[in-house]
C-alpha cells in the first residue's frame, strides 16, 4: 500500500476531513444590522461559495453567508463564531433577538461572527415542501396513526425536493463542519473559537473532530453529543421526577396534586379507555372547534412542556385540571400542536443523517415502553429518517470526541432537551474542560441569560483565563397556581363575557373576540388575529406591541363595546347582537 493510500485510509477511518476550501473569492460588504426591537449597529455581511456535496464529484455549489461584528479590542483574539441550534436555527436570526447584547459584549474579545449554516438565514435557502400531514382534531389519534401520516408526508417531501434538484444527502453535520473550515479560510485566520448551543454543540464537536487544529476554544451550551440527537425516554422521565419533587416542596401545590407522576399515569389510563372531546372557540371561523384529546396527545404536549421552567410552569395545573375532568388547556395545546406538520429540508436531513448508535437505539426502544411519555419527545423521529432516504453518517461520526481543545460546557439542571449528563458524557474526552451548571435553568435563552455571571465566565474563558467548575443557583420555579373548580369557572366566565362581535362605527372594521386559557384572541378584519393578556379586569394588552383594548361596561355591568389604543391612536367599537 502506498503512503498516499494509507493516508487516505486513515482519514476515512478516523472521520477526519480532507482539507476544504471555499470555491470562490468571498464578498464582504458593509451592512447595517437591525434587531427585532429596532436597534442598529454597523457590521459586515460576507458571502462565499462551497461545494454542495463534498462526497460526490458534482460541481454544484451553494452560497453561505455570515454577519461579522468587528471587535472593539485593538488586539483581538480568534474570531468567535456563533453556531445556532435546531438544526435549522440561524446565527444572524439569533443575533437579532434576545441574545444581541451577548454578541455585542463579546466584541470586547474578538470579532463575533453570526454564521448562517447551510440552508438557513441569509445563506442559500432550500424550497419549502408544499406537502403537510394532518389528522382531524375531532377524532382520537394514536401514535401509529399519526406516524403513518408523517411518513407518507416525508416520502412526498423527499420526492418534491428531488424534483427541485435538492441533494438531501448534502445536508449533514459533516458537511456543515467542513463549511466552518471554509469559513475559517475566508476569514483569513489560523483559528476560530466556537460559541454554540444545542444542535450547534453537535456541530461544534464534529468540527473539533474533523478540523482540530483550526479550533482555538469552544463554548458548548445545552450539549448534544455525537450520539445524543434523539432524546432518551428515561431523561424525560427523570425531568418529570424533578418537577414532581418541586411540586411536593410547595404545600399549596401538594395539597391539590399529591403526585404529578401518578396524576399523569391516571390521566393516560382514563384517556386510553375514553378520549375526551372539548369545544374550543375559534376566532378565525367564528365556529367552535371540536378537539378530541387522547393519551398520545397528552404525552406529546407534556413532552413539549419539559423544555424548561418557562414552559412546564403550567404542567401541574394542567394535570390537576385533567384529573378533575377539565381538559380545556390540554385541548387548547393539542389544537395548537394541531396534529399536523411540515418538514424543512435542512433540519429534517441533518437529524436523519446523525442518527443513533445501535447501543443507544436498543436502550431507546427498551425505555420507550417503560416510561410515562414514551418517545413522544422525538416524534415522528427516528422513524422519519428512513422515509427521507438520507444516508446515515455512521458509527465513526457518533464516536466520542477526544481533544485537547479547551471547552466550557454549560448545562441547566431543568433542561428537558439536553440534560447535564450529556455534558458529562462529552467531557470525558476533553481534559481541558470546565463545566458551568445552572441550577434551575431550562433550555435555550436561560443557558446564556439567566445570570450576569454567565457572560462574565464566558468572557474570561474566551480570553484564556483560568475558570473553575461553577454552580449558579437560580431563583425557584414559579408554578401556575392550582385553583378550585369554582375559581376556574369564575375566571372562564370573566373571559367569556367579552367574547363576541364588535363593529367600529362607519363599518370600516369588524372585531371578533374569543377566549383562550390565558386571555383573549382578538381578530381585526383584514388585519389578522392577535393575543391579548389581562392587565386589569377590563383591560387587555398585547405582549409584542404597545396595543391595549379596554372593554366598556354599562351600569349593570354588561359589556357594551370596547376601546382600543395603539401607540396613542384610539378607536371605539360597539358590541353586536346583544340587547343593551
Amino acid at each position: 500500500m502506498t503512503s498516499r493510500i494509507r493516508f487516505l485510509a486513515v482519514l476515512l477511518l478516523t472521520g477526519l476531513a480532507v482539507p476544504v476550501q471555499a470555491q470562490q473569492s468571498p464578498t464582504l460588504e458593509p451592512y447595517t444590522f437591525s434587531t427585532r426591537d429596532g436597534r442598529e449597529v454597523e457590521a459586515e455581511v460576507g458571502r462565499f461559495q462551497v461545494p454542495e456535496n463534498r462526497s460526490t464529484r458534482s460541481d454544484s455549489t451553494i452560497e453561505l453567508a455570515f454577519v461579522r461584528f468587528p471587535s472593539t479590542n485593538p488586539d483581538p483574539g480568534s474570531p468567535i463564531v456563533y453556531l445556532a441550534g435546531g438544526p435549522g436555527g440561524s446565527g444572524s436570526g439569533t443575533a437579532r433577538g434576545t441574545r444581541f447584547d451577548l454578541f455585542m459584549a463579546l466584541r470586547d474579545i474578538a470579532d463575533v461572527i453570526a454564521f448562517d449554516q447551510r440552508g438557513t438565514g441569509l445563506s442559500e435557502r432550500l424550497p419549502d415542501c408544499p406537502h403537510r400531514w394532518t389528522y382531524p382534531l375531532d377524532q382520537p389519534a394514536t401514535r401509529e396513526q399519526l406516524l403513518d401520516e408523517a411518513l407518507a408526508n416525508a416520502r412526498e417531501c423527499a420526492a418534491y425536493w428531488n424534483s427541485q434538484g435538492v441533494d438531501l444527502a448534502a445536508y449533514n453535520t459533516n458537511e456543515n463542519a467542513d463549511d466552518l473550515e471554509a469559513l475559517r479560510q475566508v476569514l483569513e485566520t489560523d483559528q476560530i473559537s466556537l460559541w454554540s448551543i444545542s444542535y450547534g454543540t453537535h456541530l461544534a464537536l464534529a468540527t473539533i473532530k474533523r478540523h482540530p487544529e483550526s479550533i482555538d476554544r469552544a463554548i458548548l451550551a445545552g450539549v448534544e453529543g455525537p450520539d445524543h440527537t434523539y432524546k432518551l425516554p428515561s431523561d424525560q422521565q427523570a425531568m418529570l421526577e424533578k418537577i414532581d419533587a418541586l411540586v411536593q416542596d410547595r404545600p399549596e401545590l401538594r395539597e391539590h396534586l399529591p403526585s404529578l407522576l401518578d396524576g399523569i399515569e391516571t390521566v393516560l389510563d382514563r384517556l386510553e379507555r375514553q378520549p375526551v372531546t372539548v369545544e374550543l372557540p375559534n376566532a378565525d371561523t367564528g365556529e367552535p372547534d371540536s378537539v378530541t384529546v387522547g393519551p398520545f396527545d397528552v404525552q406529546r404536549i407534556t413532552a413539549a412542556m419539559l423544555r424548561g421552567p418557562e414552559s412546564f410552569d403550567s404542567l401541574p395545573k394542567m394535570v390537576h385540571d385533567m384529573l378533575s375532568g377539565d381538559f380545556f388547556l390540554a385541548a387548547y395545546l393539542t389544537r395548537r400542536m394541531n396534529r399536523s406538520g411540515g418538514l424543512r429540508a435542512m433540519s429534517a436531513a441533518m437529524d436523519a443523517a446523525s442518527g443513533m448508535s445501535a447501543e443507544r437505539r436498543a436502550r431507546y426502544l427498551r425505555e420507550r415502553d417503560e416510561t410515562l411519555l414514551g418517545d413522544a419527545i422525538n416524534f415522528p423521529y427516528p422513524d422519519l429518517a428512513d422515509a427521507l432516504g438520507v444516508p446515515d453518517l455512521g458509527p465513526t461520526f457518533r464516536a466520542p470526541v477526544q481533544s485537547d481543545v479547551p471547552v466550557l460546557l454549560i448545562s441547566g439542571t431543568l433542561d428537558g432537551r439536553t440534560p447535564v449528563r450529556n455534558a458529562e458524557d462529552v467531557r470525558a474526552g476533553f481534559p481541558n474542560s470546565t463545566h458551568l451548571v445552572l441550577d434551575g435553568a431550562g433550555h435555550s435563552d436561560p443557558l446564556f441569560l439567566s445570570s450576569p455571571r454567565i457572560l462574565a465566565m464566558m468572557k474570561a474563558f474566551l480570553q484564556g483565563e483560568a475558570v473553575a467548575d461553577t454552580v449558579i443557583t437560580l431563583p425557584p420555579v414559579e408554578f401556575d397556581p392550582i385553583e378550585t373548580a369554582e375559581e376556574v369557572a369564575l375566571e372562564r366566565r370573566q373571559l367569556t363575557r367579552y367574547a363576541g362581535s364588535y363593529e367600529v362605527p362607519g363599518g370600516d372594521m369588524e372585531i371578533t373576540v374569543a377566549t383562550f386559557p390565558e386571555g383573549l384572541t382578538i381578530t381585526f378584519s383584514g388585519r389578522g388575529t392577535y393575543r391579548f393578556y389581562p392587565t386589569s379586569e377590563t383591560t387587555f394588552a398585547m405582549r409584542e406591541a404597545a396595543v391595549t383594548v379596554t372593554f366598556l361596561l354599562d351600569e349593570a355591568g354588561q359589556v357594551t363595546g370596547l376601546q382600543g389604543n395603539a401607540q396613542g391612536e384610539s378607536f371605539e367599537a360597539v358590541r353586536q347582537g346583544q340587547e343593551q
